[in-house]
């Protein structure tokens, strides 16, 4: 059972502030302060410090908060385990950031659920911070996320790297001939909203030749992936995407790949969980499943257009 004094810690940590936690806890600021004491105490370190007014963790503190953040999922998670055992009924709740939940989990999860029909399997769709908090919480068990994300507290594994390219429809008129970023400045740009991975990822890049996406005189920003497609495909403005997120459009020619000399992207697809979980093993488990029944897919289409082909020259 986990310590109560560690949802104090955490509170405190949240809004390192002992009486805002206090508050939240709805118990006293002695109490809050005796429950930090006795953790202190009980790891002979401390765990907060001052600078001037305001209040930070000491490099102790930070290390006990990244353990704290995993006790807490590991029992909430051992709780639900627990729980369907006394049920017999298995549950999954997984996290995925909008290019992967739309595009490259759905079929996974077709034969994830093909394979074990008596779990009951729900996913969660948010940013990658949105995602890691949620794992915190323990509210998801892991997470496959495509932003950045603090390698110290989590566990990961590379689902799978990814290309990300400029996406324009065949028909769009450019004003220069595209063949490096500076080419486009004048174009009108579809991109996704503030927060998300595919977002942070273009101007990571664009950051790395002093650019951002102001450079370029148009804007508009949509949250939607099938809706910047749809802008795409009707000529509306160029965009950069995951490949995965635009493959059936490129394949059947509303939508074309617009190479550049300074801007070939690959990004890493994470699967993750919190580090040093006691579950650790179970999470690697179902990574490699979830990685099988991937290329079980991926075998599944070439089989099925391998015997179209096979019908057609027939």
């Amino acid at each position: 059972m986990l310590d109560y004094r560690i949802d104090t810690f955490l509170e405190v940590c949240r809004f390192m502030n002992f009486t805002k936690a206090a508050r939240a806890l709805n118990i006293t600021q002695p109490a809050v302060s005796q429950h930090i004491k006795y953790l202190e105490e009980m790891y002979h370190t401390t765990f907060f410090q001052f600078q001037g007014k305001k209040m930070a963790l000491t490099r102790e503190g930070r290390l006990f908060l990244n353990s704290a953040k995993t006790f807490r999922h590991d029992e909430l998670y051992l709780r639900k385990k627990l729980e369907e055992a006394r049920k017999e009924q298995a549950s999954l709740i997984c996290g995925a950031t909008l290019t992967i939940g739309d595009f490259v989990f759905p079929e996974v999860m077709r034969n994830f659920l093909l394979r074990h029909p008596e779990t009951d399997m729900a996913m969660e769709i948010g940013n990658t911070s949105e995602l890691l908090k949620k794992l915190d919480d323990g509210e998801i068990d892991f997470a496959v996320v495509e932003g950045y994300f603090e390698k110290d507290a989590y566990e990961y594994r590379v689902w799978s790297k990814e290309k990300f390219i400029l996406a324009a429809s065949p028909v769009y008129q450019f004003r220069h001939p595209p063949g490096k970023i500076r080419d486009l400045f004048g174009e009108r740009l579809i991109v996704r909203e503030q927060g998300s991975g595919t977002r942070e990822v273009l101007e990571k890049n664009l950051q790395t030749q002093n650019l951002s996406i102001s450079n370029f005189s148009r804007r508009h920003e949509i949250s939607s992936i099938h809706v910047i497609k749809s802008l795409a495909e009707a000529g509306c403005g160029i965009t950069f995407l995951y490949q995965a997120a635009v493959q059936k459009e490129l394949e059947k020619g509303s939508l074309k790949e617009i190479p550049l000399e300074d801007f070939q992207v690959f990004h890493d697809f994470n699967f993750v969980w919190r580090k040093d979980s006691i579950f650790s093993e179970e999470y690697e488990e179902i990574f490699h499943e979830f990685q099988k029944l991937g290329g079980q897919m991926h075998e599944e289409e070439k089989n099925g257009i391998d015997s179209a082909r096979a019908g057609i020259s027939q």
